[in-house]
């Protein structure tokens, strides 16, 4: 069947179809679109603006369908069309008619055909081929079965796909009134039996997107599906929270209407069957997706969460939102898989009050407990990552302070971890997890230079009959926490890291360069170059990695390692550094990292001229500690003199600035010119003098305008005088 057959009968319907899409009645009135809907229920019964008013009983039991089979004639005709995509010979146009045409072949047959393992593929080339109209028109005709449709295998990825082709027009004011009403129609059938598609495989995750999709956020966003590895980074200080300033998501324009009344019926849902909902995995997903996107909205959460933790709604009051009677059951449930990631997100979301109460009612007196339980620990890593005040660390303190080594003997390095950072953001209890951490790994009568070793490879450590006589493991890779342990610890004042400074320096050198070879291992190394260590302590380190600069710049992870070694060397490493990369930059500068590494300690100019290479490096410490000894603070001139860059990391305050400095420090040295001489209004002149890109570009710019007005002068003073002389000519005539 060719291309034309198809393009034939696009027109059938098609006025008719957007006709049909104008004229709405499946959803919200246009004229009733913004008005207020009450988000909780009352009395067991949702309160809703008449928008709602047709939505089924939640206890509706929900028609079992039993799917046809596809008749053979359907079957040809949606192969065909397969066929037709697959040969390329379709143009953008031509395709969303021949897709339009072809879901109004559907009609009627949409559940069949969306759950047919083969044409459910066709189904979702054509939902993400066609027009919105079309999209909206098949979405309303499988509106009473889409339920079904998203709980079976092949079919929640058709749903998933309709979703996603919504969301890409979100910001389409044009139509934004169709997805209302097509979303409506839809979400109207879910609310009739939510626990059926909360605790479906399938439907939990099509009803995800669909909350992301009325929220205003498209069901594929990095801030909705984080990786457990971003959680991580996130709970110990390593990387900035997803949430922007004001604690909420960014969105686009959604459906706040649909999305309350969703919610609202999913709860209700909840609500009757809490315990279910509290076990299941796929309703906790569903859960977690709620509260993450009523971030912000404390009213609502303060209202949600009791009722997920099984209060009487009631009881619930200002100051007593959790009950006494309930805490059992909630430390027990803890214990489960669903509810225990559920319950993180509950912590990472609680408003302040709301969140006091857990960690008095709930945690306090059964912290140690839940943090020896498989699951209940990381509840408890969860808690101490969003505790809010210096007394929560303390009771915390009270329970598992001193069972430090207890923990990391049970596998439960992660709370250990969570504690340490929580300590080093709050700034209290510092040097109490200094010293339970030193103590858990090594004893009064042992050498410090064991402690790193023995925190890179806790469990391997720990699962040591001797312990004694435990050495590194050469070859074995880092695991990832006791990587994240050390490098918490090495943001703690110098003073009180000594132990492991001493330990991590007196490593013997294969040891070190194995730890440095491993992409684990060498953050720990960079956070030792980064605190504020002394210059000497950091060039010993160094020093132990001579010979393997080359090695480690050609891996992707011991590149950063060499630029922080190289910056926080004296002269002569330096030196050595840049001579070890001489020998591979041909080879380097086919990697990814390379080129920077090249360019940022000027390998090619070492190679070429070392003598100016020199003179460039010594200009570049003189005009940093010219720079600091003016501007710098007591502290920073009180420091011993021997490689500015060593210390440089001790002063954190105005980073920007720092960096700027740095740019500029290069750039004048490179020219020849002094630092301080060029500062103030002479700047921008400077700039210009010494080849700025972006003020020779300007100033080209300015030279093209401005030639441009003179020719356009010249040629309007000729078209004037041409014209005077033609009239001059005809008053002579």
């Amino acid at each position: 069947m060719g291309e034309d057959k198809f393009a034939r009968k696009s027109g059938r319907k098609r006025n008719g179809m957007s006709r049909k899409a104008e004229q709405g009645g499946h959803g919200f009135d246009g004229s009733n679109t913004h008005k207020n809907t009450s988000w909780m229920m009352d009395g067991g019964t949702l309160n809703s603006n008449n928008k709602f008013s047709n939505n089924k009983s939640t206890s509706a039991p929900q028609t079992s369908l039993i799917r046809k089979q596809v008749d053979p004639e359907t079957t040809k005709y949606f192969t065909e069309i397969s066929n037709l995509f697959e040969s390329d010979e379709v143009d953008f146009e031509e395709r969303s008619v021949i897709c339009g045409n072809a879901l109004e072949e559907a009609v009627g047959k949409e559940f069949e055909l969306a759950t047919d393992y083969i044409i459910s593929h066709t189904m979702q080339s054509l939902l993400e081929g066609c027009k919105v109209d079309d999209l909206c028109n098949f979405l309303h005709g499988c509106a009473n079965q889409f339920p079904s449709i998203a709980m079976d295998r092949s079919g929640s990825h058709v749903a998933e796909t309709a979703i996603k082709s919504l969301a890409m027009h979100l910001q389409d004011e044009d139509v934004h009134g169709l997805i209302e009403d097509t979303l409506t129609a839809i979400c109207k059938e879910i609310v009739a039996n939510p626990l059926d598609v909360m605790c479906n495989c399938h439907g939990s995750h099509v009803l995800r997107s669909l909350l992301h999709l009325c929220k205003g956020v498209r069901p594929e966003s990095s801030e909705f599906h984080s990786r457990k590895s971003t959680v991580l980074a996130e709970r110990l200080n390593v990387k900035a929270p997803r949430y922007n300033v004001d604690g909420e998501f960014h969105t686009g324009r959604g459906f706040p209407e649909i999305l309350k009344f969703l919610v609202s019926g999913l709860l209700k849902g909840a609500r009757k069957n809490a315990r279910i909902l509290q076990v299941d995995q796929y309703s906790s997903l569903v859960i977690q997706t709620i509260l993450k996107l009523l971030v912000g909205q404390d009213d609502e959460l303060r209202h949600i969460i009791p009722i997920l933790l099984g209060c009487s709604e009631k009881d619930v009051v200002e100051g007593n939102y959790v009950q006494i009677s309930v805490v059992p059951d909630v430390v027990d449930l803890m214990k489960e898989t669903a509810f225990s990631h559920l319950m993180e997100v509950i912590l990472e979301v609680a408003p302040e009050n709301l969140f006091n109460e857990l960690v008095t009612k709930v945690f306090q007196k059964s912290l140690f407990e839940l943090s020896s339980h498989p699951c209940g620990n990381f509840a408890v890593q969860a808690l101490i990552s969003h505790i809010r005040s210096k007394d929560q660390v303390e009771l915390v303190w009270s329970e598992i302070g001193t069972k430090v080594r207890d923990l990391l003997e049970m596998g439960k390095s992660g709370v250990v971890a969570s504690l340490i950072a929580t300590s080093q953001r709050l700034q209290t209890h510092e040097q109490k997890c200094c010293e339970a951490l030193v103590r858990a790994v090594c004893s009064t009568d042992e050498s410090p230079r064991c402690i790193v070793p023995r925190i890179l490879f806790l469990d391997r450590y720990f699962s040591c009959e001797d312990k004694v006589k435990w050495n590194f493991p050469c070859g074995v890779k880092i695991p990832v926490m006791g990587s994240l342990i050390l490098q918490a610890v090495f943001r703690y004042q110098t003073e009180l890291i000594q132990p492991f400074i001493t330990s991590l320096t007196s490593m013997e050198d294969n040891h070190i360069l194995e730890v440095a070879k491993d992409s684990s291992g060498a953050r720990v190394i960079e956070a030792l170059l980064n605190c504020d260590a002394s210059a000497k302590l950091k060039r010993r380190l160094v020093m132990k990695l001579r010979g393997h600069f080359g090695e480690l710049a050609m891996q992707s992870s011991g590149s950063f390692t060499v630029e922080k070694c190289y910056d926080a060397s004296n002269m002569s490493l330096r030196e050595a550094i840049v001579s070890e990369l001489v020998v591979v930059k041909s080879d380097l500068s086919k990697t990814k990292q390379g080129p920077h590494l090249l360019r940022k300690l000027d390998v090619e100019g070492f190679a070429s001229r070392p003598d100016q290479w020199r003179s460039r490096q010594a200009s570049r410490e003189s005009a940093y500690k010219e720079f600091h000894d003016t501007f710098g603070s007591d502290k920073s001139k009180s420091l011993k003199t021997g490689g500015f860059l060593a210390d440089s990391s001790k002063h954190k305050s105005h980073p920007k600035d720092v960096k700027t400095m740095r740019q500029e420090i290069e750039h004048y040295t490179t020219s020849g010119v002094p630092f301080l001489s060029t500062s103030g209004s002479k700047g921008k002149s400077e700039k210009g003098k010494h080849g700025d890109k972006k003020y020779t570009r300007a100033s080209t710019d300015n030279d093209i305008s401005e030639t441009k007005t003179k020719n356009s002068k010249r040629k309007r003073n000729k078209d004037q005088s041409e014209n005077a002389a033609a009239v001059k000519r005809k008053q002579k005539m």
